[in-house]
């Protein structure tokens, strides 16, 4: 992924590998959320604002790819880009790259809805702030 919209850097801690010595396959998510919070805040609100705004963001859907493992220590580049798909979603193309080398660690899609009151809207409602951010959420 070269065109993306966001990057933030992370180190393993030893206590997210399992017995193999490698980062457990379920610690990718927390580091592709994080990727995704942080990206937030960088365009000016977060999801605990957006909550008190009465929209919150729903993940339906994860596919994760997992190409190479990460080890204590390796220090490696968490990335998005948004798109938009049909009506109601929001993908976030994500990867994990690990610094050193440039090795593909996770190709990842994180689909998902904004819903106000449980019930679904339209992404348009975060278009203007990512606009306002330079951020343009394009069509799948």
């Amino acid at each position: 992924m070269q065109d993306y919209h966001y990057e933030t850097e992370l180190e393993v801690r030893d206590y997210e590998c399992d017995i193999q010595g490698i980062v457990n396959n379920a610690v990718y998510q927390n580091y592709l959320e994080y990727c995704r919070h942080k990206f937030l805040n960088q365009t000016g609100f977060s999801f605990a604002q957006l909550h008190d705004e009465g929209i919150d963001a729903v993940v339906i859907r994860a596919e994760l790819d997992y190409k190479y493992p990460l080890s204590p220590g390796d220090v490696f580049l968490a990335r998005l880009k948004m798109v938009k798909k049909g009506q109601l979603r929001i993908i976030f193309e994500q990867q994990i790259v690990r610094k050193s080398d440039k090795k593909l660690i996770i190709n990842a899609r994180i689909t998902t809805v904004l819903t106000r009151n449980g019930r679904p809207v339209s992404p348009e409602v975060l278009e203007e702030k990512f606009k306002k951010a330079g951020i343009v959420i394009e069509e799948e």
